[in-house]
């Protein structure tokens, strides 16, 4: 067109591919403000301006997550102004040393213009996620009479089913912001208070309003690290009490995990979930701007309506079966605490 190259979303978008993949590295994270208020005399931590110091500090963070309601931070049992300051607030992912950069080039997208049509037989995303529920319907995991639409979410953005992973558009898809398949990236919706508890330290409450079943909830965000890396410090973990670290081991990928994220020194409020022996979220794996598959992001999903001022909780230990119930047991490693969930078929143990 008079000389000028006619530039189009798909030449954009292929464009794009061949530029080096954007993602953060572990050991570029700043730890100045935790250093300061860690040298500041007690007395500080524990008061109310520690507290505002704290959610500012979550609201500066939350530039990726642009109109979601606030964060608050709550403590009528102890003389705690806020949770330690022991890790930067953030709800990106991280790379530690090893891991590699996110597979772009492999990436599978649509050409979709508008809101993506989940029935369309040409739409990739749809073609992608119908393929990964193949398995699922053979195994009965999904109904034979179930008629709903490859992509999980429903008209009012519910995921549907949990045992499988999540397939959303990405980056180099023509759809809209606003497409069906974006969930995840839409942000969380709901209030939530991160509230300190009489036996369970810090968790996670809901806010005022009710959160109905198959609801995002977060993404459980860190370092994202090499398995071999996760054992040497889960090794120091468990000797002193407490861990963050989560192995990407889902049933679908062969349950052998390669990669662990660890929400020690970097994470957000889902590292104060608290186990529960009859959780009411779940984790879910979600592939969006990541064609390797051993490295989705773990999405936190309510299972059943939550009610306001509930507590938000998953199972540390995964499902909770009859075989689960029979070898629980504890372990002399200062980590394997005693379960205080208070559920009616509590186990008695956090890990087994």
């Amino acid at each position: 067109m008079d000389g000028y190259p006619v530039v189009t979303w798909n030449s954009y978008s292929q464009a794009q591919r061949l530029l080096p993949p954007k993602y953060r590295l572990a050991k570029d994270l700043a730890h100045e403000l935790q250093d300061r208020v860690n040298a500041l005399p007690q007395s500080y931590r524990h008061s109310h301006q520690a507290t505002v110091l704290f959610e500012a500090m979550i609201d500066e963070a939350m530039d990726d997550e642009l109109g979601a309601p606030p964060i608050s931070i709550i403590n009528e049992v102890t003389d705690e102004g806020a949770p330690p300051w022991e890790f930067v607030y953030t709800n990106q992912m991280w790379y530690g040393e090893g891991v590699p950069a996110p597979d772009i080039k492999n990436l599978k997208s649509c050409g979709c213009v508008g809101r993506c049509d989940p029935k369309s037989k040409t739409c990739g995303c749809a073609k992608r996620q119908r393929q990964h529920l193949k398995r699922y319907i053979a195994n009965g995991t999904i109904p034979s009479t179930w008629n709903g639409v490859p992509f999980l979410y429903d008209n009012k953005g519910s995921l549907q089913f949990f045992e499988m992973p999540i397939f959303e558009c990405n980056d180099f898809c023509g759809c809209d912001e606003d497409c069906p398949n974006r969930v995840v990236q839409r942000g969380r919706r709901y209030a939530i208070n991160i509230k300190r508890t009489e036996f369970k330290g810090w968790g996670v409450f809901n806010g005022p309003k009710r959160i109905p079943g198959g609801s995002f909830i977060g993404v459980y965000a860190g370092e994202l690290l090499t398995v071999e890396e996760s054992d040497r410090r889960g090794m120091l973990y468990n000797k002193f009490g407490r861990t963050y670290l989560f192995d990407i081991d889902f049933h679908h990928m062969g349950a052998v995990a390669t990669y662990s994220v660890d929400a020690y020194h970097a994470g957000n409020f889902t590292r104060f979930l608290n186990h529960s022996c009859d959780p009411n979220c779940e984790i879910v794996p979600c592939y969006i701007n990541e064609a390797n598959m051993e490295k989705p992001l773990l999405t936190i999903f309510t299972k059943r309506d939550v009610d306001p001022s509930e507590e938000l909780s998953f199972s540390y230990i995964g499902s909770i079966d009859k075989d689960t119930a029979k070898n629980a047991k504890k372990n002399k490693d200062a980590v394997y605490a005693e379960c205080h969930c208070g559920s009616a078929n509590c186990l008695g143990v956090l890990f087994s």
